[in-house]
């Protein structure tokens, strides 16, 4: 598929006003009730749905995609050695008693820093340029602290993010998810249940899994005045044989590739060669997606609304084009759709 526009964009192009009382605080009663605006990139038009009509939406032979990853409880609240607030998200281990974490405030946690959480004692043994810490546990793993002290990492933007839910653990986690690793929700397949999915295959629509652990670039702001001068770090990702070579015969059969979130688009393109054909196997997700990407294998994708200014709604502009997707969020926002983690999904054809 041709970019639909090339050059530098700036930041300010990316922005929208969304009324406050948009951003979803909470799942909806079911997975597969929230609503679900269809977007057809070719028709400029657009469809009020709802997600469990996803299998009548998609076609039958649609390769569908989905992120596995397990949403790990990286968030832990500590106390310094004056019994100060100290808050840490873990999010990616060195071994089993040292992980860099982000910590919050920063000043308090500088290398030789001593922390207490929980029953835990913790030194601040190293920083990185960009600012995490290196945190190692002095008396056992830092995995079995967040087995027993850690937290949801829920959003900010979600009131009770501070003081997550039992119904939070369960939500903020996809039906599918297996492998330990995101420290944010792929938050696309947080819509489907079990008989949804058991619809689709009956239906003869493919899923297919691969895993992208979602790592703090997801949601760290764009600053740079232009979104291509952004960094967007590499991410954890594995592609199993298996799906990649549905995901090649679907391409050679004509049949369309879904991915399910910006994470599944990321590590599909990440993993496709000039060929494009999809190649298995570990490896870092290195693609940063910006308008006039040639996307190479999806042809669909699903997904959230996104925050303005972010790198995931940087990667669905250069899927739909910029000015399609502003003007479907502003139908979302005249239609009272949710907004982000917890909020409504859209379809892009």
């Amino acid at each position: 598929m041709s970019p639909l526009y090339t050059g530098a964009v700036d930041l300010a192009e990316l922005d929208y006003d969304l009324p406050p009382a948009l951003i979803a605080q909470a799942p909806a009663p079911s997975r597969d009730a929230s609503r679900l605006l269809l977007i057809d990139r070719a028709r400029q038009t657009f469809e009020d749905r709802v997600f469990a009509d996803l299998p009548e939406v998609l076609r039958p032979g649609d390769c569908l995609v989905v992120n596995d990853s397990r949403v790990i409880p990286a968030r832990v609240r500590a106390r310094d050695a004056d019994g100060r607030a100290i808050e840490l998200l873990f999010f990616e281990r060195e071994d089993d008693r040292r992980w860099w974490a982000l910590v919050r405030p920063g000043r308090r946690c500088r290398p030789g820093a001593e922390l207490v959480a929980g029953s835990a004692r913790l030194s601040v043994v190293g920083a990185a340029a960009d600012g995490p810490r290196l945190v190692e546990r002095l008396d056992g793993t830092i995995e079995d602290l967040l087995a027993t002290d850690g937290l949801p990492p829920l959003p900010p933007y979600i009131a009770h993010f501070v003081a997550p839910t039992a119904e939070d653990r369960e939500r903020y986690q996809t039906v599918y998810a297996e492998p330990p690793g995101s420290v944010a929700a792929p938050t696309a397949g947080l819509h489907f249940t079990e008989a949804l999915l058991g619809r689709l295959g009956a239906c003869g629509i493919e899923v297919h899994r691969l895993t992208l652990h979602v790592g703090p670039a997801t949601f760290r702001p764009i600053t740079a005045p232009r979104v291509e001068d952004h960094v967007l770090a590499p991410e954890r990702m594995l592609v199993p044989s298996a799906t990649a070579d549905a995901v090649n015969r679907a391409r050679a059969e004509g049949r369309r590739v879904v991915a399910v979130g910006t994470t599944t688009t990321r590590a599909l393109e990440s993993a496709t060669g000039p060929d494009g054909r999809v190649t298995p196997g570990a490896r870092a997700a290195g693609a940063y997606i910006v308008p006039g990407h040639r996307f190479r294998v999806v042809d669909a994708l699903l997904t959230n609304f996104h925050l303005p200014r972010s790198s995931l709604l940087v990667l669905v502009s250069a899927f739909a084009g910029r000015e399609l997707v502003l003007k479907a969020y502003r139908h979302a926002i005249g239609a009272g759709y949710r907004f982000y983690s917890y909020g409504d999904a859209t379809l892009i054809v």
